[in-house]
């Protein structure tokens, strides 16, 4: 049986990756944004390989969220595996001069948004004692680097639920993992920089990960034999050791 992947923050980096890494497998997606020009470009591109399917809705949004998810198609309406993957970080100041909006942002997308959608799709597979479900973390998740505090905060949250999530759907035979990634070269410091020039030398010296190389991982994850669930994965570029090590001459 073809598989259906629900993936959210699909529209570029990590989420667009994994789009197409699953298209190539051919797995049916269901692809979710908040930019629906980019949706539409990324379904045509991919329709050739398999079926997709795009919600336009922002995950920030409560009823909207589960509006979204209840108005899929009956063709797409089992999930069998949902990609938590839509994040932010904004700004990156000392703790006592961030800004209550940056602060709101990312606890909103990173934390309340992956709760919404996750509790809007978890029934289906309880109720079918099958599926996987993959939070998309962060390094910063597992380690606290100077002015990173609540991004630092959002990321270690959503381990902490992943890891709860895994314990309670663990009679219902659900697989959950999270995949944690350090420095990846995508739009990521454009947001948190807010456009400035200092975003553009963040990749520079060295090579980052790429967003296709975060996709193989998850790609990975999901194709293991149905004992097996890699619970979590901590991936770097060659050039980083930890949040703040990074050899930029490598």
């Amino acid at each position: 049986m073809t598989r259906t992947a629900f993936i959210t923050g699909a529209t570029s980096g990590i989420g667009e990756a994994t789009a197409y890494e699953f298209a190539k497998h051919g797995i049916k997606l269901v692809l979710c944004g908040r930019r629906l020009h980019r949706l539409k470009t990324i379904q045509e591109a991919l329709e050739r390989l398999t079926d997709v399917h795009i919600l336009n809705f922002d995950i920030r949004d409560k009823q909207h969220t589960f509006e979204a998810v209840a108005s899929l198609p009956e063709a797409f309406k089992r999930i069998d595996i949902l990609i938590n993957n839509a994040g932010n970080a904004h700004g990156l100041d000392a703790i006592q001069d961030g800004d209550l909006d940056d602060w709101d942002a990312m606890m909103d997308i990173n934390v309340k948004g992956l709760l919404y959608v996750s509790k809007a799709i978890i029934p289906q597979m309880t109720e079918r004692k099958s599926g996987h479900i993959i939070n998309i973390g962060s390094s910063a998740g597992k380690e606290v680097y100077p002015k990173g505090n609540v991004y630092c905060g959002s990321k270690h949250a959503v381990l902490a639920i992943t890891e709860g999530m895994r314990v309670d759907l663990n009679p219902f035979g659900i697989k959950v993992s999270a995949v944690n990634p350090g420095l990846v070269e995508t739009e990521f410091s454009k947001v948190r920089f807010k456009g400035d020039a200092k975003a553009n030398t963040v990749y520079t010296g060295f090579k980052a990960l790429q967003a296709k190389d975060v996709a193989e991982v998850i790609h990975f994850a999901i194709t293991r034999p149905p004992h097996v669930n890699i619970a979590d994965v901590l991936m770097f570029c060659t050039a980083q050791a930890n949040s703040v090590t990074v050899n930029k001459n490598f």
